[in-house]
């Protein structure tokens, strides 16, 4: 924890920007209310820590959503109920083709939608759509909920509704009688879990300094990898049950967290602050820092800060997105994003997708796919402080690319190794999506992050989109129309990166006008440099 006092010394409070500053910039450079606020609350106190942890456990809950169909919607097997009928295999027989009595299935029928509606010979449209109906309701509520987060009710609202929306539709889902409900509110449920993540990474990297803004964001990613490796857990403890009890299991916990978003988590101060909330910004710096400041210092923490932080003008619910459509290095910015996170995406819901099509026990499989994105968030959480963001999304991205084709090539010597390749294409794939979250949250400023989050996360649920029509196309024995085609896009898309600007170790900008600035004044060196 810095000293409040400290703050009351202006050469002081920005020593950090003009070291890296030519001499004959830094009386340009306005006064950055991220350094002040840096400084005012010190490198990370517990406070900070608790407040990010908990904005992280919302993860959880996102990736229980996210991949729960997996088990609730999964084919059942089923076995020959008539011995010595040798028109009844269940190795190999269709069971659309035999009659009703000759087979039955392995467990009762209420572990699976497909049993329970009797679905089994049913259009595959028809048994795919509670899952297309949960990513397009992403896909919706990210378009429709992207950018209240920046505007009008903040960072911490949003999460709080979305999340309680999200678990409450769920828990609605257990009243489901036929496919149809079941699909509406699967929709329903994507449609508000679409800005969870969003919410909660920005929110709690905003609570922090640049030194471990890549740490806290990577503690989200392991509340992900929690959320979606308890629900092999929870699938394997509840064998035999109904399918609704999943539900139950993870929407009760959801609703409990919400409630306790709503009563202890606190609002960004850079959000409050942007949005001429300054008395409230003040509160929040007096709550999570370690030391109870005296007014004078956190008065001055604000009013010295320059014209560049004020720039309010984000109260239009799309405001923010139209800003970033109206600056072309925003924009340009964007595209990027969205590129790459659309290759990523395909990879990253697609490969869990196509364990079925791989000689391997599912239950097996989706453990280690789940239990494959610790490493990939320990990678993530000690490197990110030192990694470059451009080349480490080449690297990795090409790498699941490279991986990704190879499991697509055919022939016994290749069946043993698909699934430690498959592996390595969904640990690169992840490595490379949360250096790419945090990437996105240091291109853009705070009037416009949480949009600029939300559109990459519009960007990998579209690729989530497409990637079960590939895998479909797989599992006639076409491998390479799904891991072929996974591989070359997210290699292609990686290369996107390279039309970026590097931001390891800067600091966060509030405003558009600030980030063009800075922007401007790294050419002018560069141009410099070059001459």
């Amino acid at each position: 924890m810095a000293d409040s006092t400290q703050l009351l010394s202006h050469s002081q409070a920005d020593s950090a920007e003009s070291e890296s500053t030519p001499p004959s910039d830094q009386k340009h450079l306005p006064i950055s209310l991220d350094s002040r606020i840096e400084r005012f609350l010190g490198d990370f106190g517990w406070a900070q820590f608790l407040q990010a942890a908990l904005v992280s456990l919302a993860w959880i809950f996102d990736a229980q959503q996210t991949f729960i169909s997996v088990f609730t919607d999964a084919h059942p097997k089923w076995h020959c109920t008539q011995l010595g009928d040798e028109s009844c295999d269940d190795s190999v027989s269709n069971i659309c083709h035999l009659p009703k009595n000759s087979w039955a299935w392995d467990w009762p029928a209420h572990t699976s939608i497909i049993s329970e509606w009797s679905l089994e010979c049913a259009a595959s449209i028809v048994t795919g759509l509670p899952a297309s109906s949960f990513f397009m309701g992403c896909l919706a509520g990210g378009l429709v909920l992207a950018t209240l987060a920046d505007s009008s009710l903040g960072r911490k609202n949003v999460l709080f509704l979305s999340c309680l929306t999200m678990s409450v539709s769920s828990l609605l889902t257990v009243f489901s009688t036929n496919i149809w409900i079941y699909s509406a509110l699967r929709f329903v449920c994507g449609f508000f879990r679409s800005t969870i993540g969003t919410c909660s990474l920005v929110l709690a990297t905003e609570l922090v300094g640049k030194r471990w803004r890549g740490q806290v964001g990577v503690m989200g990613f392991f509340c992900f990898t929690l959320g979606f490796l308890s629900l092999p857990a929870i699938a394997y403890m509840n064998i035999g049950f109904s399918w609704r009890n999943l539900y139950l299991w993870t929407s009760i916990p959801g609703i409990i967290y919400s409630t306790l978003v709503r009563f202890l988590v606190r609002e960004s101060p850079r959000w409050l602050f942007v949005q001429g909330r300054e008395n409230e910004a003040m509160a929040t710096l007096k709550c999570i820092a370690n030391a109870t400041p005296d007014n004078s210092s956190l008065t001055w923490t604000f009013s010295g800060v320059s014209s560049f932080e004020h720039e309010t003008g984000n109260n239009n619910l799309y405001s923010a997105m139209k800003i970033l459509l109206e600056k072309r290095w925003a924009l340009r910015r964007l595209s990027a994003v969205m590129v790459m996170g659309f290759g990523m995406g395909l990879v990253y819901y697609g490969m869990p997708l196509g364990l079925g099509n791989l000689a391997f026990n599912l239950y097996l499989s989706v453990t280690l796919n789940a239990l494959s994105e610790l490493p990939s968030s320990m990678v993530t959480f000690f490197l990110i402080g030192k990694l470059n963001r451009k080349s480490s999304i080449m690297v990795f991205t090409s790498l699941s690319g490279v991986c990704s084709i190879m499991c697509a090539l055919k022939g016994k010597e290749w069946r043993k190794f698909q699934i430690g390749l498959e592996l390595v294409s969904f640990f690169s794939a992840c490595t490379a999506t949360n250096i790419l979250f945090i990437f996105t949250i240091e291109l853009f400023p705070t009037l416009v992050r949480n949009s600029a989050m939300s559109m990459l996360r519009q960007a990998l649920v579209l690729g989530g989109v497409f990637s079960p029509m590939l895998v479909a196309v797989g599992r006639r024995g076409d491998g390479f129309s799904s891991y072929g085609v996974f591989g070359l896009v997210i290699g292609c898309c990686g290369l996107f990166a390279g039309c970026l600007p590097e931001t390891r170790g800067r600091t966060l900008c509030d405003t558009m006008d600030e980030e063009e600035h800075k922007e401007n004044v790294a050419c002018n060196i560069g141009g410099l440099g070059n001459v």
